[in-house]
């Protein structure tokens, strides 16, 4: 395998366990905030000295009849939280974890309306402690747990995580809130899994950390075995040579404890290694496809547990095919053992790409962009189309067709027909994250793929704006866009702000529009009159239709 001898050769894997930061760049002036980001490769060997803190502080909203846990975050501070969410659930007599990483008024006042403030305890978590969403989020919901209790009780209700000394834990103070858990500031977002960010909402809803610990601990360990024993080393080689074979779409299919873990690895190969017109694509696969559907750009990782026979067979019928790296997992407790893996192995890989993974030079774009559309300092494409009421605009270099489409679906035809070998397709969409809603838009990702043979994504906003993002603006210019954007009624005030959630989470979207156009991206919005089950249903119909 010659990645992993380029690993061996340039000593890597010492260099990288030594956190020497000439292994990502010759610039002696880059050096230095990659080195503030090494913290990462030993925390699972520190995390137990925070079990007792953490247990107190479990033990503490479980007497104060905690029922609801809500934690506000994006990206890196609120992904790991959302997969141990949905791998292990809330242990008996543990409150619920509701993840909240969107800005849609429906989401939240969906929230407001069935919890109950009286139970329910907020983590806000933000690294920098200055991202929009959260703090936004935190308004509102402070505000409304002040309509049932006292500013000093609804503080109790309160808890930060972030860095030390930043804006948000300033806030904590101003606003009596119950405490601050600091998280390493030479930890980076996207690698905090087992920082604070991770392990705080694990505990609260009783996921066994001693157990995952262990299991992360012994992978931390072995991260440091010689290349050839080394899984992380393994795993980042292979991953390298087939993209550097052209099989540059990193495609996800895990047994089904597993399918909430995409969601993390793809923030981390996206945000990671998709820059400098360089990146690796993942593609999260929510069920086995047919073997023969697959395009020649695909490389698989298969996760499983070891008792999973269906995927078994599977992945063997699929390796005749395609290159695939295959994990086993014993139980769920491994997760702890893969978020390790898979860190070590991105930050190893991003060496071999010549990257560095530390860094998300783009992500800054779309969050200036969505500040000058707030401020009214900047104009958004216009929309060409009117099909009853969807508005569809096309930007970047997708210009709308002459003649211009008849309809809905035929514009989506027009635009997926585009397609060139090599290229993928992701759906990003501006809706709750409700299965019951997103279901029928991945049946057509799946639909749409078999039929181009392209790599199809489903990805939610404003969450991928802080993970796939980096990936769109700044990896290879394979990408092909569909922004999906609807025009709801529902609207919540944020207080202390001039904008509301609804315009926020529109200023989002149209500021990556901007972006992704700026880039020379194909990219077409649909804008659609409502975000009801029955509209969005119509509209991942006709992206199904759309290539037959």
């Amino acid at each position: 395998m010659d990645a992993l001898n380029r690993l061996v050769e340039s000593n890597a894997i010492s260099r990288l366990a030594e956190r020497d930061a000439s292994l990502f760049t010759d610039d002696i002036d880059a050096r230095i905030p990659v080195m503030q980001r090494f913290g990462w490769t030993d925390l699972a060997e520190k995390a137990p000295g925070r079990f007792i803190l953490l247990a107190n502080l479990a033990d503490a909203l479980v007497e104060e009849g905690a029922t609801d846990v809500v934690l506000l975050g994006m990206g890196g501070s609120s992904l790991a939280p959302l997969v141990m969410s949905r791998v292990f659930g809330s242990a008996p007599g543990r409150p619920r974890l509701h993840v909240f990483d969107t800005t849609s008024p429906v989401a939240v006042a969906s929230a407001i309306e069935t919890l109950d403030p009286e139970t329910t305890f907020l983590v806000i978590a933000s690294k920098s402690g200055t991202t929009v969403e959260p703090l936004s989020l935190y308004a509102i919901f402070r505000q409304w747990l002040e309509t049932a209790l006292s500013r000093t009780v609804a503080g109790r209700h309160c808890i930060v995580i972030t860095d030390a000394g930043t804006p948000l834990e300033k806030l904590r103070q101003r606003d009596l809130m119950r405490m601050a858990l600091g998280a390493p500031p030479t930890v980076g977002g996207r690698f905090s899994a087992l920082s604070m960010f991770g392990l705080a909402p694990a505990m609260l809803i009783g996921v066994d950390l001693e157990g995952l610990i262990a299991r992360a601990a012994a992978m931390e360990n072995a991260c440091h075995f010689a290349a050839s024993e080394n899984p992380a080393a393994l795993l980042a080689a292979w991953i390298v040579e087939a993209n550097e074979a052209g099989c540059d779409k990193l495609t996800l299919v895990m047994s089904q404890e597993f399918a909430s873990f995409g969601l993390w690895i793809e923030q981390l190969v996206a945000e990671s290694l998709g820059k400098l017109g360089k990146g690796v694509v993942p593609i999260i696969e929510y069920a086995a496809t047919p073997p023969n559907t697959y395009g020649p750009d695909r490389a698989i990782v298969v996760l499983r547990l070891t008792s999973d026979s269906q995927l078994t067979t599977w992945s063997r019928e699929i390796a005749a095919a395609h290159p695939v790296f295959e994990i086993t997992a014993t139980d769920t407790l491994d997760l702890g053992a893969e978020f390790v893996r898979w860190e070590y192995a991105i930050a190893l890989a991003g060496f071999l790409l010549g990257v560095n993974p530390f860094d998300e030079p783009n992500v800054a774009e779309a969050k200036s962009a969505t500040n000058a559309i707030l401020a009214g300092t900047a104009s958004v494409p216009s929309a060409g189309a009117d099909y009853d009421g969807t508005w569809v605009t096309w930007a970047g270099s997708a210009p709308m067709p002459a003649p211009k489409p008849a309809d809905r679906e035929m514009a989506l035809r027009d635009l997926f027909g585009g397609s060139r070998e090599g290229d993928y397709i992701a759906i990003l969409a501006y809706l709750t994250d409700d299965e019951t809603l997103l279901a029928p838009l991945h049946r057509a990702a799946s639909t749409l793929s078999a039929a181009t043979g392209r790599a199809v994504c489903v990805e939610l906003g404003p969450r991928y704006l802080h993970s796939t993002g980096q990936l769109h603006k700044g990896g290879p210019n394979s990408g092909i866009y569909l922004l999906v954007t609807a025009r709801d009624r529902a609207d919540i005030e944020i207080p202390g702000q001039k904008f509301t959630l609804a315009a926020l989470n529109r200023a989002q979207a149209e500021g990556d529009l901007t972006t992704l156009a700026a880039h020379g991206r194909r990219v077409m919005r649909v804008d659609l009159p409502s975000s009801e089950r029955g509209v969005v249903t119509a509209l991942a119909a006709e992206i199904g239709r759309a290539t037959l």
